[in-house]
């Protein structure tokens, strides 16, 4: 962590025997998140100008996107229009961008800024989009509005970068069931996650309190599902409930989730759907009761938690339901992952359904949870024969795992360490360190949140590499990934403050080695940057982004 402490000291410097939140930073002040695998500081600055070009080795769809991005945000504050071209060679005063196999990660870069231009080299097109991010957060937040500043220069440390992630998957989730966010929200939260190197939007579209997603075949889903009559008001623990008596709901049409998957791509973020199934089902059965195993009658969830009703595990029609849904969903998403849910799945329905328990004898099954496991393999099989590979939450594991799932261990660490052995892949997601619903600071004087308690510091400090497995079954950890539940967040602006800083510490721990990760560190890049996540008009949480519940070491 050599450099990154030096990067401290430089910036300490300047906030020393201030308070925090009032200090004065330099403009180009060597803060990047995720801290970068090396940096080399080199004498002198880079400045553009008019003369400057971007020069790309071979430039297409992909490979424009890191060129034009860099050449907007230097438009932005200085009105310059720089040219993008294609190329072999810079020469003074530009930059050259260049796919390289010598890269050895698909997502790595390099990066060497000198007085005289800007190299530029990756392995793939995503490797310079990440390279210019990179340079992005070395620039001056002026850079992030579209407002000319007269006589104002842009200009580079020299410096020389050699970066790559440490997992492949970082990912963000967001829940738009209990709560909606508009288009442009979600694009906002795509480019926080773009800025840091994040590469996955779990998109989490149904479940009890409403069906976010429109399937043209079955349209009484977004008729019926998409809305609740009303919504428990507080906290869903106090009873008896109070309920505000407002119908609440709405939509995605398919004309928007692909317009969001585009945005998503444009900054190579992958979009992976969520489709709950077989519990949090109640906005489905609501719309098409007869994939239910009683009668009901159903509707929309008011109130938050976990209910008995869910999907016939015993009626064929289920699985054509399933799959009807799966079909359009498959048709929309391009990437290889489709997420099933399978968490918090009450058997109770399943216990004394004639069907369901018909299904378990017929199948040669030991109880409910392998026929939750029959019903997991079943819609596996459907969506691996559609060119799909399927996530479920780590209750897939009981009964017997499906042979191609994905794990997402969210009840701690356990599930995951167990897939990881029966070799499957796996994305952590621990609630004690990654759920930001959570409470990121003392409950007191702060906005109704579902409880906990996760504060930045504790995010940050999460190793997704258990040390119970071995070298061998770590390469099944994919990745971690930040969970934002919306049962009581439910405006941009809140959203925004749960989920920022915290999702940047999640971007950090999978992008950077965690032999080089180190929090007072994080904290005073964090603290340049808030400039910048202003100037984004972001608002992210301003308070304690210690743990104060930390126990000290004696």
């Amino acid at each position: 962590m050599k450099t990154n402490l030096l990067i401290t000291a430089i910036i300490m410097i300047f906030i020393s025997s201030c308070n925090v939140t009032n200090v004065t930073i330099p403009e180009n002040a060597m803060a990047i998140i995720p801290a970068p695998l090396s940096m080399t500081i080199q004498k002198g600055n880079f400045l553009f100008s008019e003369k400057c070009r971007i020069v790309v080795s071979a430039l297409d769809d992909d490979t424009k996107v890191a060129a034009e991005t860099l050449a907007l945000l230097i438009k932005n504050p200085t009105g310059m229009e720089i040219p993008v071209i294609e190329g072999t060679k810079a020469g003074r005063g530009s930059v050259f961008m260049t796919l390289d196999t010598a890269v050895k990660n698909n997502e790595g870069y390099t990066l060497r800024i000198t007085p005289k231009k800007i190299i530029v080299r990756a392995r793939t097109a995503a490797g310079l989009f990440y390279a210019v991010q990179t340079i992005r957060q070395l620039l001056p937040p002026d850079v992030e509005k579209e407002s000319v500043i007269e006589g104002i220069q842009l200009s580079l440390p020299a410096c020389d970068i050699v970066d790559e992630p440490a997992f492949t998957y970082r990912g963000m989730h967001l829940d738009v069931c209990r709560h909606m966010f508009p288009v442009e929200e979600i694009k906002k939260y795509i480019d926080m996650l773009a800025m840091h190197k994040m590469n996955t939007f779990h998109w989490h579209l149904t479940d009890d309190q409403g069906w976010r997603i429109e399937i043209k075949k079955l349209p009484e889903l977004t008729k019926t599902g998409a809305y609740r009559k009303e919504t428990v008001v507080g906290h869903a623990r106090n009873k008896p409930n109070i309920f505000d008596g407002e119908a609440y709901g709405g939509f995605y049409t398919q004309e928007q989730i692909r317009e969001i998957i585009d945005y998503a791509g444009s900054k190579f973020i992958t979009v992976i759907p969520e489709i709950e199934m077989p519990g949090h089902s109640l906005a489905a059965l609501a719309s098409y009761p007869d994939i239910a195993c009683t009668k009901g009658p159903f509707e929309v969830g008011t109130t938050w938690g976990v209910f008995s009703d869910v999907l016939c595990a015993g009626k064929e029609e289920t699985f054509t339901f399933i799959q009807d849904v799966l079909t359009e969903v498959i048709d929309l998403f391009p990437g290889k992952y489709i997420h099933i849910g399978g968490d918090e799945c009450p058997k109770i329905r399943w216990e004394k359904c004639p069907l369901c328990q018909k299904r378990i004898k017929d199948e040669g099954l030991a109880d409910e949870n392998e026929l939750q496991s029959y019903f997991i393999r079943r819609i596996e099989s459907f969506v691996t024969s559609k060119g799909k590979k399927i996530i479920g939450w780590d209750e897939i594991l009981e009964g017997g795992l499906a042979p191609e799932a994905t794990v997402m261990s969210w009840r701690g660490t356990e599930g995951g360490i167990a897939a990881a052995r029966q070799k499957h892949d796996v994305i952590m997601t621990p609630t004690s360190f990654a759920y930001l619903d959570y409470y990121q600071t003392e409950p007191a004087g702060q906005p109704l949140a579902i409880g906990g308690y996760v504060p930045l510091e504790k995010v940050y400090s999460f190793n997704p590499l258990p040390e119970e497995l071995t070298a061998e079954e770590r390469k099944y950890i994919l990745g971690v990934q930040g969970n934002v539940w919306t049962e009581y967040i439910s405006t941009p602006e809140y959203l925004e403050y749960m989920a920022f800083p915290r999702a940047f510490a999640i971007a950090e721990t999978g992008w950077t080695p965690d032999r080089l990760k180190d929090f007072d560190d994080f904290l005073a890049r964090l603290e340049v940057l808030k400039t910048r996540y202003e100037a984004l008009n972001l608002n992210y949480f301003k308070g304690e982004y210690r743990d104060t519940r930390k126990t000290a070491n004696p």
